[in-house]
């Protein structure tokens, strides 16, 4: 038991009386539940009191005052926790937590989400100390940018130029009404409607940048690239190439995996002519692409390799590889991309493992 650790009972959680002296906690959405006996007003009221909000001493001793035995008390509170259905909050993330009941409410809905095991605690404090930097305000990058702020990303920067075109609306993303608009104020207003809260503003110069999502169909012949890995940044690709939702590679310079370079050498070494191609393909701004489900799948699925990178998960998927979306399943194809030897980025070198299969 300690100070620190907030037991958290999502309110979502179901808690149903069987008859007047049997509860059942959870155990209605495929996951284990628990039944509680003998289960009266008393442990009700310590089911309320699991809101995040108190320590686990003080829970314990609201709860003996109402009567429960401390024996009980801890027993309900370690086989809730067996179930899975308890997340321990770490103080950090509660201070966390932006200021007033509105932004309480919202972060309550997100909080288990960043707490994947029962017992862990500080994800939800470290997205709200990221900062990520969504380049192209597309029909995948302005939707992503307003998920992973949602998600409780601290500061999301949405880089653009140019004015909104009819066909970048999207839902979760532009307006039909910001036709015209700069796309960078376009997409800061769809951030302000999922999170309002979020720092949208540029990062100075000097600070770091936890990841930069490249949203742009051709990223890996942009100059950006280039710079992204000389400065040590990581960047990850999100975007809808004619109607493939492509999220990937996740490139963390100096870890695992190839760059966006390596693939763009493999593609060289299959076909020749794909510079001259590339060149082509990123010379001019590209017309929206995409269907709204294939862009919203593609926003969804890097969103979830952002914020595993973010949350510390080891090797996401993307590491080296891309995910490929294709209606009308939109089931994930992987595709490996492995260090290739003549790249300047060093990763063959390092031996950094590359599938080879799956090109």
């Amino acid at each position: 038991m300690t100070e620190s650790l907030h037991p958290l009972l999502p309110a979502a959680t179901p808690v149903l009386r069987l008859d007047d002296d049997l509860l059942q906690v959870g155990g209605v959405d495929g996951r284990a539940g628990l039944r509680v006996q003998p289960a009266g007003d008393d442990v009700a009221a310590l089911l309320r009191l699991l809101d995040g909000q108190r320590p686990e001493r003080a829970v314990r001793a609201l709860a003996v005052a109402d009567g429960l035995p401390a024996a009980v008390v801890d027993d309900l509170l370690a086989g809730l926790r067996g179930a899975g259905l308890v997340h321990d909050l770490a103080a950090a993330d509660l201070l966390a937590a932006d200021p007033g009941p509105a932004a309480t409410a919202r972060a309550a809905v997100e909080l288990p989400a960043a707490l994947p095991a029962p017992g862990t605690g500080g994800r939800w404090r470290a997205r709200r100390q990221s900062a990520v930097v969504v380049e192209g305000a597309t029909r995948v990058g302005t939707p992503l940018a307003a998920v992973l702020a949602a998600s409780g990303v601290g500061r999301v920067h949405v880089r653009d130029r140019g004015p909104t075109r009819a066909g970048d609306a999207v839902v979760g993303g532009a307006a039909a009404g910001d036709e015209g608009r700069p796309r960078a104020l376009a997409a800061a207003d769809a951030v302000r409607r999922a999170s309002p809260l979020t720092d949208l503003r540029p990062l100075p110069p000097e600070a770091a940048v936890d990841l930069v999502v490249l949203c742009r169909p051709w990223a890996a012949a942009d100059p950006l690239t280039a710079a992204l890995h000389r400065d040590g940044t990581p960047h990850l690709v999100a975007t809808v190439r004619g109607e493939t939702g492509v999220v990937g590679p996740l490139v963390v310079p100096g870890g695992p995996g190839g760059c966006l370079r390596c693939a763009d050498a493999w593609r060289r070494d299959d076909d020749p002519a794909w510079p001259r191609l590339a060149a082509q393909l990123t010379a001019a701004d590209a017309v929206p692409t995409g269907s709204t489900l294939t862009a919203l799948f593609t926003a969804l699925t890097a969103a979830v390799q952002v914020l595993a990178h973010l949350d510390g998960d080891d090797d996401p998927v993307t590491v080296g590889g891309t995910l490929e979306l294709r209606s009308p399943e939109f089931l994930p194809r992987l595709r490996r991309w492995p260090a290739h030897p003549d790249c300047a980025c060093g990763a063959a070198r390092r031996g950094a493992p590359g599938p080879g299969a799956g090109r």
